[in-house]
């Protein structure tokens, strides 16, 4: 049983460096679908996703969820506005990439836990503990060194964040799969995505078709790499521990760092490494304070059950009558 156990651990850790490397590596993607510009990328992602998502739950014969939602106008309400902040997140963050603007576009997912808190304070009343106030305050001043920096606020960072906090807290709150989500969210873009684009092809401005074949199947290969990470992310949330699959999700923006500066060659003067440099503290204050939090916690439950253990074992056993 153990060493199922640590197989199906080993394959949930596989597949959470699969999702996050993806998404970390997904910069080098969407330049090769230039010369479309980033609202048909983003149109052509919408539409294509739906279809990709749409075959793999008819393969897993998994439809019972849809009934279910659309009896439950709330529910229905919810997935509406993720569909609607992911968009914004999508067409924002393939607008920076294919603009140059990689690193700041890394920022945001590096400074999305502390917007996460900070909504969870503001909307939630949820209360922090001290590192984590602490963690907060060190984000605010990165923001406010790399405004300076940057010579504006870093409004690409503070979108991609906003936005993916957002959404976070509207897919809590609908509770449903990853995969059925996606299909949900997809479902309410398709039609606006598709009138885009037939509106984009009827003025001689798409290039879906105009480009070569090669061209087309990018576009078209665009609903793939959106549904094949979050599979794998499926995957690991249900083999691994969510402390790991926290520590995992720092990949992708390092990987968009890197790529930033190594290969796409973007500028990294003193004031931005400063802002980074006080982001990763904060980060660091985060995971300390997750990992603590988290170490405690079992300690409780293992020291509640070795005394449960105890309690049983002390009661006398009263030997049955005749």
């Amino acid at each position: 049983m153990a060493g199922k156990s640590r197989g199906e651990q080993h394959t949930g850790l596989l597949n959470g460096f699969a999702a996050y490397g993806m998404w970390g590596l997904v910069p080098l993607f969407w330049p090769l679908l230039k010369p479309a510009g980033a609202a048909e990328i983003l149109a052509h992602r919408m539409a294509w996703s739906l279809v990709v998502v749409g075959a793999v739950l008819l393969v897993m014969r998994r439809w019972a969820w849809a009934g279910e939602l659309l009896r439950q106008p709330r529910k229905l309400g919810l997935v509406t506005v993720a569909s609607a902040v992911i968009t914004v997140n999508w067409g924002v963050y393939i607008w920076a990439v294919n603009s140059g603007h990689v690193v700041e576009a890394s920022l945001g997912y590096f400074i999305n836990p502390l917007v996460t808190i900070a909504m969870g304070v503001l909307l939630l009343k949820e209360r922090l503990r001290p590192v984590q106030w602490a963690a907060v305050g060190v984000g605010l001043a990165a923001v406010v060194v790399l405004t300076i920096g940057y010579g504006r606020p870093p409004w690409i960072s503070l979108c991609l964040a906003f936005s993916f906090a957002t959404y976070g807290l509207a897919k809590k709150k609908v509770n449903l799969g990853g995969i059925e989500s996606l299909a949900a969210e997809t479902a309410i873009q398709f039609l606006p995505a598709v009138a885009y684009l037939l509106w984009l092809g009827s003025r001689g401005d798409a290039t879906f078709g105009t480009e070569g074949a090669g061209h087309a199947a990018l576009l078209a290969a665009t609903g793939v790499v959106t549904a094949i990470p979050l599979v794998c992310f499926g995957a690991a949330a249900i083999r691994v521990p969510l402390s790991t699959l926290g520590l995992l999700q720092y990949l992708a923006p390092v990987f968009q760092f890197l790529l930033g500066i190594f290969y796409f060659h973007e500028a990294m003067p003193a004031e931005r490494w400063a802002g980074f440099a006080l982001v990763w503290v904060a980060l660091s204050l985060l995971t300390f304070d997750a990992l603590r939090t988290a170490r405690r916690g079992a300690l409780a439950l293992r020291e509640s059950a070795r005394a449960r253990a105890t309690s049983e074992a002390a009661v006398p056993v009263v030997p049955e009558r005749a």
